[in-house]
C-alpha cells in the first residue's frame, strides 16, 4: 500500500494530551514495528522513539517523521505543534537531533566551501539547475566572508534515477568538484564521470529529513531553513538559533 493512500485511512486518530517528558529511544516491540511499516508502507525506518504525545511513538523514515500508536494500528502524518509554546513544531525539533548524526557518515563526501574565519557550518542540499541554489552559490564568498562555511549534498529534484541525478553526479566525481559545481551552476556542461560517490544515498537522505525543493539549509544545530537566504539574512537566522 502507499503511503498517501494508508494516511488516508488514519484520519480519525485522536490525539492524547502533550507531555513535557524529552523523547526516549526505549522501543520494546522495535523490530515488529520497523517491519510492519516496511512491509504496509514500503518505508524505510531509522529511528523510533518515544513522541511528545503520551501513547505515540515518533518514526524517523526515508520519508519523513510518522506518528504511530504503540501497538502500530494506527498513524498519523503531518507536524505537530505545541499550543502554549507558541506553535513550536515539535515534528521539526524531532528530527534535529537525528538529522545531526545522520550527516556525519556524509561528511566525507560533502563539497566544501570553507570560510577562512569559519563560526558557522551550513549544510546544504541543493541541485545544479535550481535558480535560487544558483543564487546561493553566486554568493558563496559573501557567505564565507561571515565566517559561514558551506557544504553541500546532492538533492537532485527530478529523482533517482534522471539526467539530473547524471548531471550531479558528474560534478562530485570531476577531477575538481568546487570548480565542476560552479561550472554547472553557471549552466555548463561537466563531462560525465562515474566513481564510489552514491547520489542516491544523498538524496535519500535529504527525503528523510523532510525535504521536498532546493535548496534546503540544515544548521549546525539540526535546524532546517527551506529556501534561499542571501548572506546577511543566513547570519541572523544562525544567530537567532544558536
Amino acid at each position: 500500500m502507499k503511503l498517501t493512500k494508508a494516511l488516508a485511512l488514519v484520519a480519525s486518530l485522536v490525539i492524547a494530551p502533550i507531555v513535557s517528558a524529552a523523547p526516549a529511544t526505549d522501543v520494546s516491540n522495535q523490530s515488529a514495528l520497523k517491519q510492519k511499516l516496511t512491509d504496509t508502507l514500503g518505508v524505510n525506518v531509522s529511528l523510533i522513539q518515544q513522541s511528545p504525545i503520551d501513547g505515540l511513538y515518533q518514526v524517523l523514515t526515508d520519508r519523513g517523521v510518522l506518528y504511530v500508536t504503540k501497538d502500530g494500528a494506527k498513524l498519523f502524518h503531518g507536524n505537530l505543534y505545541d499550543i502554549d509554546k507558541g506553535m513550536k513544531n515539535l515534528t521539526e525539533a524531532a528530527l534535529a537531533g537525528p538529522r545531526i548524526e545522520l550527516l556525519k557518515p556524509f561528511e566525507d563526501e560533502m563539497l566544501v566551501y570553507k570560510a577562512k574565519n569559519e563560526k558557522h557550518v551550513v549544510t546544504v542540499f541543493t541541485d545544479v539547475d535550481c535558480g535560487y541554489c544558483r543564487k546561493l552559490h553566486n554568493q558563496m564568498q559573501g557567505y564565507n566572508d561571515l565566517g559561514i562555511t558551506i557544504r553541500y549534498l546532492a538533492y537532485p529534484r527530478a529523482g533517482i534515477p534522471s539526467a539530473n541525478a547524471d548531471e550531479m553526479q558528474a560534478v562530485w566525481c570531476a577531477k575538481d568538484p568546487l570548480k565542476a559545481m560552479s561550472e554547472a551552476k553557471a549552466g555548463g556542461n561537466v563531462k560525465a564521470a562515474s566513481c564510489d560517490i552514491d547520489i542516491a544515498a544523498q538524496y535519500n537522505l535529504g527525503m528523510s529529513f523532510g525535504i521536498n525543493g532546493t535548496p534546503a539549509l540544515i544548521l549546525e544545530n539540526g535546524v532546517m531553513v527551506p529556501g534561499y537566504q542571501a548572506p546577511a539574512d543566513l547570519l541572523r537566522t544562525i544567530e537567532s538559533n544558536l
